[in-house]
C-alpha cells in the first residue's frame, strides 16, 4: 500500500506544487480587527469545494452566524463571518469504521514588509527545491498535500472503511473562530490530522494562549513644567509608571516558569510578555494613560476545569498589583486588565492510536516522526477540548536549517520534499487510522449530527 501511495503521488508531485501555488495566489490575509471587510475567503474556499467535490466528497460552504459557535471564552464581541465561510465536506467508508477528519486554515497572517521578499508573497515561485510564498507551510502548503492525499485515494481505488472529513477553515490566525463555528455546525469525527508545519513530526501537545492588555493611568500636565505633587493634583507621567508594572511582570513570568508544573517533557515553560505598548497623547503633555498589550502562554496543567484561562488571569492580577502597592499613585490608581482570545492547550498520550499510525505512516516514506510539543497553538487543540476529536499535526517544513520557524516571515517557504512527504504519509495514515482497529472504538459516523457534509 506504501508503495502504490509513493509512487502515484511521486508522478503527481508536480500537481501538488500547482494546487499550493493556486492556494497561494488568494489573499486570506487573517483581518485585523471585527468589521474588516473579507478578502478572497470565498473564492479560496469555492476552489477548494470543486477538488474535493471531483474525489467524490459531498461538499458543503457555509457562512456561520455568531450564536451559531458555542460560547467559549475563545472569540470575541462582535465576530462575524460576512464573506469568510467555512468548507465541511465528507466521503463515505465501506462500513463502520473509525472517521478521520482532515482541518486546515486558509488564512494567512500579514505579508508586510512586502518590500522584504525576494518575490511577490502572493505568487508561488519554487527555488532551490522550496516553494516560496504567504502560506507555503503555514498552511496552505499542507492544505494542499491533504488534498492530494485523498485525490490519491479516489484514483487508486481505495476507500476507507470509515468516513473521510475535510474541513477548511477561517479565523485560525487570530482566534480559531473558523474551526469553533465548525464544530458548532456539526464537524466531529473519531481522529483527526491537522497539516500544521511541523517538519513531519506528529504534534500531541500545545500551549494555549491568553491576550490581554494591561492600562497604567497618568496625569497630564504641561511636560515643560514640574510636574507637582500627584495628592495635590499634579501631573503623573503614565509612561514612567508603567515601569514597575513591566518589572512585575517579569517577575512573575521568571517565578511562574521555575514552578514545579511550568515543567512538561514536550512544551517551554508558561511565558507572559508584553508585545505592544502604546502612551501618550502629545509630546509636550505629561501622557495620561499607558496600555501594553500581553501575550500569555501557558500548559495544560495550568487550564481550569473548562481548559481556559481563568485561574491565571486572576493570578496575572493579583501578583502585578501587589507587586507595585508600595508605588503611592499605583496603589490608588492600580493597573486595570482587559483579557481579550483565550485559546485552550491540548494534549493526547503518546500513545494514542492516532499517534502511532501517524509515525509509521510517516516512517514508511523515511521520515522519523517523533511525538512532539507545539510551542504555539492550532485548530488541533478546539477540535481536542472542544469537538470531542482527538487531533494532532503532522505536517511539511516548520524550521529552517538553523532551527528558525520558516512560518510568519519574509520569504516563508516549505520544503517541496516536505510537501509530497506530507501528502504521503497522510494519504496512508487516513487508510490505516480508518480501518475497524484505527483510532478509536466508537465511530463518530454513528453519532447524531447534520445532514450533508457533516458526520
Amino acid at each position: 500500500m506504501a508503495a502504490r501511495i509513493g509512487a502515484h503521488l511521486d508522478a503527481r508531485s508536480g500537481d501538488l506544487v500547482r494546487l499550493a501555488s493556486d492556494l497561494i495566489a488568494f489573499d486570506t490575509t487573517v483581518r485585523g480587527a471585527p468589521g474588516e471587510p473579507a478578502r478572497d475567503e470565498a473564492d479560496c474556499q469555492e476552489y477548494l469545494a470543486e477538488r474535493l467535490r471531483a474525489a467524490g466528497f459531498t461538499v458543503d460552504v457555509f457562512t456561520p452566524r455568531p450564536g451559531d459557535l458555542p460560547r467559549t471564552p475563545q472569540t470575541p464581541e462582535g465576530l462575524g463571518f460576512a464573506g469568510r465561510p467555512q468548507l465541511a465536506a465528507r466521503r463515505p467508508g465501506t462500513g463502520n469504521g473509525p472517521s478521520l477528519l482532515f482541518n486546515g486554515h486558509i488564512d494567512v497572517v500579514s505579508a508586510e514588509p512586502r518590500n522584504g521578499w525576494r518575490s511577490d508573497p502572493f505568487r508561488a515561485e519554487v527555488r532551490d527545491g522550496r516553494l516560496y510564498g504567504r502560506g507555503s507551510c503555514d498552511m496552505k502548503g499542507g492544505i494542499a498535500a491533504a488534498v492530494l492525499a485523498v485525490e490519491t485515494l479516489t484514483a487508486l481505488g481505495l476507500t476507507p472503511a470509515g468516513d473521510l472529513l475535510f474541513n477548511t477553515v477561517t479565523d485560525e490566525e487570530w482566534n480559531g473562530a473558523g474551526t469553533l463555528a465548525s464544530v458548532g455546525y456539526g464537524i466531529c469525527a473519531d481522529a483527526a490530522v491537522v497539516p500544521e508545519p511541523t517538519d513531519l513530526d506528529t504534534v500531541i501537545a500545545q500551549r494555549g494562549i491568553l491576550g490581554g492588555t494591561v492600562t497604567v493611568q497618568g496625569r497630564p500636565g504641561h511636560a515643560e513644567y514640574p510636574p507637582g505633587d500627584w495628592r495635590h493634583g499634579g501631573a503623573v507621567n503614565a509612561i514612567e509608571k508603567t515601569v514597575p508594572v513591566l518589572a512585575a511582570l517579569a517577575a512573575l513570568r521568571e517565578a511562574w516558569a521555575a514552578e514545579p508544573d511550568s515543567a512538561h517533557p514536550l512544551l517551554p515553560p508558561p511565558s507572559l510578555v508584553p508585545t505592544t505598548i502604546r502612551g501618550g497623547e502629545w509630546w509636550v503633555t505629561y501622557p495620561a494613560s499607558c496600555s501594553m498589550d500581553l501575550d500569555v502562554t501557558y500548559l495544560p496543567a495550568h487550564a481550569d476545569a473548562d481548559g481556559f484561562a481563568s485561574r491565571i488571569r486572576e493570578r496575572i492580577e493579583r501578583e502585578v498589583r501587589a507587586a507595585v502597592a508600595d508605588d503611592g499613585w499605583l496603589a490608588a490608581h492600580p493597573p486595570v486588565f482587559t483579557w481579550e482570545t483565550e485559546l485552550p492547550p491540548a494534549e493526547l498520550p503518546a500513545d494514542h492510536p492516532l499517534v502511532g499510525r501517524l509515525v509509521r505512516a510517516a516512517a514508511s516514506y523515511g521520515r522519523a516522526s517523533e511525538p512532539v510539543g507545539e510551542p504555539s497553538w492550532t485548530d488541533a487543540a478546539t477540535l481536542t477540548r472542544l469537538g470531542g476529536t482527538p487531533a494532532v499535526c503532522l505536517g511539511p517544513t516548520a524550521t529552517r536549517p538553523d532551527g528558525s520557524a520558516t512560518l510568519h516571515t519574509v520569504d516563508e517557504y516549505a520544503e517541496l520534499a516536505d510537501l509530497l512527504d506530507t501528502a504521503k504519509a497522510l494519504a496512508l495514515a487516513a487508510v490505516a487510522l480508518t480501518t475497524p482497529q484505527g483510532a478509536g472504538t466508537s465511530p463518530a459516523s454513528a453519532r447524531t449530527a447534520p445532514e450533508g457534509a457533516r458526520s
